[in-house]
């Protein structure tokens, strides 16, 4: 059981709620905070005050005043009118983190929405009741309004749910459950829509996939080192701590961890003196990418504890004050150098696949092929994963360098943050491919090198990855082994973190 507070959520916490179906519960003082704050926005209501997003409208409507009689309905009336985000569904890890953020957010007692909006967040995640977000249509600034509103719907009984396994209307699924909508109050539908959810779940789940495609990027690449005959002197612990990166001293050391018994590494001067820069620069390139996380989860962990919406109530309703942080620069910043972090993974990644495949650069068969000439082996292989690489580049464009203004230039500067969260995703996914053909290649390579000869290490993947994808003695229909490979790869059913002790490796 996890305890939300609103303020102590970490990373890891959430990747067991969402990986493990960890149960969530409400801290007590979090709850006490959340009942002071919706006590402060009653008595706002009562005294007919002028409030943004309380008693007024919103966005350029700002300056509209509502009539006490009307608050709860200018809520229902939001929540209906902003659900017009479009296209493919978020991944349904997606919308229960966003269900969680968005229980979290309102657990620091800014928000001013009732206990009972924050205990049916709460049951929603803990029964796996999880929205239907569409996952295109926020601008990322005065929140992710378009998306938040579909997991708004959701509490007033409306829209659409994954439940047990099925994609079903909300209503239905309340009923099974014995659930009765909601009916917002003043302030309620405004607390629930205007944050950054959806780019940071999004973003979260991009990080979390992003530190597997690094862990196995690692162990990959040992595997092609050797495979290719490498030079394990580029891998010297003195090279690495004359420069002073933590992450690029960490990468060499795994790599000479991995292949520290292998037969088929080599020192400078015996076959050749230095080798291409997609082998003797891997920490160097790998471990750039393992230091941008750190930035990364820096900022995820920051957002993910985070009032995000506006007006912002303190002091028990004296100080209600009407901000930004709705705004998802922070965010869109951080998911922009994730994706051009990943991409250059899938980059050096598909550079160590040529050198795989091309007959010019090592002394394996023409294109790994068990036939050179009437079979064509793997070459097709390097060409999707170089369509791969070429579509990540297109991806890697930082979203947030981009701004359109909207609700009649009121809101005239925006993040982009949530396109650069989904572009993230998408980098990770045909990442995962490039790598899943590298381990195609290394495989084949190693085989025809002699896999006797091999480090403990690759041996061990090298057993584990073949339950999934045979040697190639013929050729044969390669794209169902990139897809079962990745498929895999991104499962937990292998364990790719290298455990070691590093001082062994010296």
């Amino acid at each position: 059981m996890i305890v939300l507070n609103g303020s102590a959520l970490t990373i890891e916490q959430l990747k067991n709620i969402l990986y493990n179906n960890e149960l969530v519960e409400i801290d007590s003082d979090s709850r006490e905070k959340v009942k002071k704050s919706r006590e402060a926005v009653e008595r706002i209501v009562d005294r007919g005050e002028t409030v943004y997003g309380i008693t007024t409208g919103f966005g350029k409507f700002s300056d509209v005043r509502i009539h006490n009689h009307d608050v709860d309905d200018l809520q229902l009336h939001l929540i209906r009118s902003h659900a017009c985000a479009v296209g493919e569904p978020f991944p349904e890890k997606v919308s229960k983190a966003m269900l969680v953020l968005r229980l979290n957010a309102l657990l620091k007692g800014f928000s001013g929405v009732r206990t009972c909006v924050v205990e049916r967040l709460r049951e929603l995640a803990n029964k796996g009741v999880i929205p239907v977000v569409p996952s295109q249509g926020s601008l990322g600034a005065s929140g992710d309004l378009a998306p938040l509103s579909h997991l708004a719907l959701v509490l007033i009984g409306e829209g659409e749910v994954y439940y047990k396994g099925k994609r079903q209307q909300t209503a239905h699924v309340y009923k099974q459950l014995g659930y009765q909508p909601l009916s917002l109050k003043a302030k309620e539908g405004l607390a629930l829509i205007n944050g950054t959810q959806a780019m940071t779940a999004m973003g979260v789940i991009a990080y979390i996939e992003a530190q597997r495609i690094l862990e196995q990027s690692d162990r990959v690449a040992a595997m092609t080192l050797e495979a290719l005959e490498g030079i394990i002197d580029a891998f010297h612990p003195a090279i690495h701590e004359a420069r002073g990166y933590p992450e690029q001293i960490e990468v060499a050391e795994r790599i000479r961890y991995l292949t520290h018994d292998s037969q088929l590494t080599t020192h400078q001067g015996e076959k050749r003196v230095q080798d291409a820069y997609s082998l003797r620069c891997i920490p160097q390139v790998h471990g750039a990418s393992w230091q941008s996380l750190a930035y990364i989860k820096e900022k995820l962990e920051i957002e993910i504890n985070a009032a995000t919406d506006n007006p912002l109530i303190f002091e028990d309703g004296k100080l209600v004050i009407s901000g930004g942080n709705f705004h998802g620069q922070p965010i869109a910043l951080a998911v922009d150098f994730l994706k051009i972090a990943v991409a250059e993974m899938a980059n050096i990644s598909e550079r160590r696949v040529e050198r795989l495949v091309n007959p010019q650069l090592n002394s394996l068969p023409a294109f790994l092929s068990p036939n050179p000439g009437l079979q064509s082996g793997a070459m097709i292989m390097q060409y999707a994963a170089a369509s791969l690489v070429s579509e990540n580049k297109t991806f890697a464009h930082p979203a947030s360098v981009d701004s359109i203004p909207s609700s009649a230039n009121q809101e005239d500067h925006v993040s982009m943050g949530t396109i650069g969260a989904r572009h993230a995703y998408q980098i990770i996914l045909n990442t995962q491919k490039v790598i899943a053909i590298e381990l195609i290649c290394a495989m084949q390579a190693l085989e025809y090198r002699g896999e006797l000869n091999a480090s403990s290490a690759a041996k061990e993947l090298l057993i584990e990855a073949r339950k999934i994808v045979p040697g190639i003695t013929e050729d044969r229909v390669f794209s169902k082994d990139i897809e079962a490979l990745s498929k895999w790869m991104a499962s937990d059913s292998f364990c790719w973190r290298v455990k070691m002790n590093y001082e062994s490796t010296r």
